[in-house]
């Protein structure tokens, strides 16, 4: 059953009055809104053959800020009544005291829909998933004897948004997200191994929970587990690398991504302040973060703010173009707001954060690339990672990779880990492949305790001199 859509302004708020609190907490500000929320969410896993776990969350509220130059105000409640905005304007106005600023302009809105506002979890019954993970299960087991264990798990989530502006604009998003994941662990000689594949995007479950889909998704899951059962001790030193295409691009949006938000660079916090118009990597390096691609993972038709989201190039032919924005760092380093001012949820002030961020494609074939490797590692597949913003150092340990010699690649290897600097990294790519991807739809990214969904993706790289670290002799 499909809920009733969230209009705030007809159930809970009279907008005359909430406008008339908004502007008494934005009188002498730079900027400000009131931002409201509904989101629902659900999850089922299914694990070794038995449902773990189905859970269902809602929540809705609303947060209020009021901006004077670098400090911010910001109130929110989970009880959406005038009564608890009047005393969360109390709160936000502090930060404003005196006042003295003049309201930027607002953003210009978009009639632009990247995805479809249905619910995603009305896709399919309960009974439907249930049997669907049912069948993964017993699917997965069937493709190999050395299976053990399967996990399995759907989720499916809605976001609705409303913004108001103080001129009394109103801004509204639908955001609906679905995921299928499956592991598998795999058993031989006394050895375990497990590999995983999934993805999803801002759609229904319904092509998720497609027969087609689910296995091919279980086909991968295996794939991987068992390229790690007979997997060999990663080599250490400094040696070339070559990345695959789409979800290495992880590996970008840590090293460079983050490097490249507009706070880090007015701050200097960031390895890349202060370098506007120079060379930062390898010529025919671009890198964008985009935001309208339809049905990503990352993509907003606008984003938290009520700012369009949008194509921005950060470094083009490896010149440092740009940087992403929200709303105060663009005003206060005297820049266009770039759609990229994101929150976790009414609870959480938003800041610059990354959308779908990935590496333009090259020349390259990508089986050339990696015949140049005399003596490396061919890396596929990442898993977590470390990285230090202020200098863009970064250690990444791999879930699939394979030794190369002389432009063969060999056995697979297992405890690899990347390690290096995002600037000399950029630098050091060598060749860029004609295949770039973006991943299948499985990033979340953390910043300062918010975590939002994120899309990555590059073509196949060769980079040259980073550390791998391993444990063979």
């Amino acid at each position: 059953m499909t809920e009733a859509p969230f209009r705030p302004f007809e159930t809970h708020l009279d907008e005359a009055a909430a406008l008339r609190l908004l502007r008494e907490t934005t009188a002498g500000a730079e900027d400000g809104e009131l931002f409201l929320e509904r989101s629902r969410s659900e999850a089922i896993v299914l694990d070794d053959g038995r449902i773990r776990q189905a859970s269902y969350d809602a929540s809705q509220g609303f947060g209020l800020r009021a901006v004077l130059g670098e400090v911010a105000g910001y109130a929110h409640s989970t009880e959406i009544s005038e009564s608890a905005l009047r005393r969360a304007s109390e709160t936000a106005r502090l930060a404003v005291g005196d006042g003295g600023g003049v309201l930027a302009a607002a953003p210009t809105g978009t009639n632009l829909k990247l995805y479809g506002d249905a619910d995603p979890m009305a896709d399919a019954t309960f009974p439907i998933k249930i049997e669907t993970l049912r069948e993964i299960d017993a699917y997965a087991r069937a493709l190999d004897r050395r299976v053990v264990q399967v996990s399995a798990t759907i989720s499916a989530g809605l976001q609705e948004v409303e913004i108001l502006r103080p001129e009394g604009i109103r801004f509204t998003d639908v955001r609906p997200m679905a995921r299928l994941n499956i592991s598998v662990i795999v058993e031989e000689n006394g050895r375990r191994e497990s590999g995983g594949m999934g993805g999803g995007g801002r759609y229904g479950l319904a092509r998720l929970l497609e027969r087609d889909h689910w296995q091919g998704v279980a086909q991968e899951a295996l794939r991987i587990a068992l390229v790690n059962l007979s997997a060999e001790a990663a080599p250490a030193g400094t040696m070339d690398v070559a990345l695959g295409a789409g979800w290495p691009g992880i590996l970008l949006h840590e090293a460079v991504g983050h490097g490249l938000e507009g706070d880090f660079n007015r701050k200097k916090t960031s390895a890349f302040a202060g370098l506007l118009g120079q060379r930062v990597a390898a010529p025919g390096v671009t890198v964008l973060d985009d935001g309208t691609i339809p049905d990503r993972r990352g993509s907003i038709s606008v984003d938290d703010e009520g700012t369009p989201s949008g194509r921005n190039v950060l470094i083009e032919d490896g010149i440092l173009v740009g940087y992403m924005q929200d709303r105060q760092n663009a005003r206060l380093m005297g820049v266009k707001p770039t759609g990229n001012g994101r929150r976790e949820s009414f609870a959480h002030i938003p800041m610059p954060r990354m959308t779908n961020t990935y590496m333009l494609g090259g020349t390259a074939d990508p089986e050339a690339i990696v015949a140049q490797v005399k003596d490396g590692i061919y890396a596929v597949g990442f898993g977590g990672g470390q990285v230090d913003i202020t200098n863009g150092k970064f250690v990444f340990s791999c879930t699939e990779a394979y030794r190369v010699k002389n432009g063969k690649i060999g056995a697979p290897v297992k405890g690899a880990t990347l390690i290096g600097d995002g600037a000399t990294a950029l630098r050091q790519i060598r060749a860029i492949g004609n295949d770039m991807k973006l991943d299948p739809g499985i990033g979340n990214c953390g910043k300062a305790g918010q975590w939002v969904p994120v899309g990555v993706g590059q073509p196949t790289l060769l980079i040259g001199g980073l550390t791998v670290g391993g444990s063979a002799a």
